[in-house]
């Protein structure tokens, strides 16, 4: 099952050139389904790949009560990767402090900014991230519908101010294919205890998209296939 998604992971890895030799690579790991495949997928990929890099998991506890930190050392300790738990207050900045209506946004530039810190000073050039081919899909139409813009994430981005390379190695995979992996290897993901899950956006959009895919199965790759030949932010 792991070759299954490897062979997408290694498909966008060439077509963008994400990896170069010598890279050393920060994973950011949530616990989630996503981000603990993409580890499984970077980990086997650094074996055998022609370019030799490192990697090395990041996870920022964000101070959610229920987050099970032990269950992520102890994969970690499993796949016999090196680990960094980085401690944030995130959450309670975003929900107590700020007290925000629509925390996702928030949320999410704090947690991509700790990322990028704490890679850099462990000594990472890169970033990766678990966002997969669904997500791709998904933001095209949350930019469209609410930002009244024709926008998805881009599979490398460089951030200057950062001196980073952000790369999104899953773009290729389908979220079903993690699911399937997930399952077949026995791993219970780790739930983030966030206290706006399953009440966003995003989750209104994939809900109507799945309704959309039973009527049309192929829309999916439609709408993706779309934005690669459009080649919107470097695509």
């Amino acid at each position: 099952m792991l070759q299954k998604l490897l062979s997408r992971v290694r498909r966008a890895v060439t077509d963008y050139n994400m990896i170069q030799d010598g890279d050393r690579i920060a994973v950011g790991v949530s616990g989630g389904k996503d981000s603990i495949a993409l580890l499984y997928c970077l980990n086997a990929l650094s074996r055998f790949f022609p370019e030799r890099f490192g990697i090395v998991a990041i996870t920022l506890d964000l101070g959610n009560p229920g987050f099970d930190l032990d269950s992520l050392v102890e994969l970690y300790n499993r796949l016999g990767v090196q680990y960094h738990i980085e401690e944030t207050k995130i959450a309670k900045i975003v929900f107590d402090i700020r007290q925000e209506k629509n925390p996702c946004s928030l949320c999410s530039n704090m947690k991509r900014g700790a990322i990028y810190n704490t890679a850099k000073s462990l000594g990472c050039n890169k970033a990766a991230f678990g966002h997969h081919r669904d997500d791709v899909i998904e933001t095209l139409l949350l930019s469209l519908f609410y930002e009244g813009r024709i926008h998805t994430f881009s599979p490398v981005t460089y951030l200057d101010r950062k001196d980073i390379t952000l790369i999104r190695p899953m773009i290729y995979t389908e979220e079903k294919m993690i699911r399937s992996f997930i399952r077949h290897e026995g791993i219970t993901p780790v739930k983030s205890g966030c206290r706006v899950d399953n009440l966003t956006k995003r989750k209104y959009i994939k809900d109507h998209l799945g309704e959309l895919t039973k009527e049309n199965p192929k829309i999916k790759d439609n709408i993706f296939g779309a934005i690669v030949r459009s080649g919107i932010n470097g695509w």
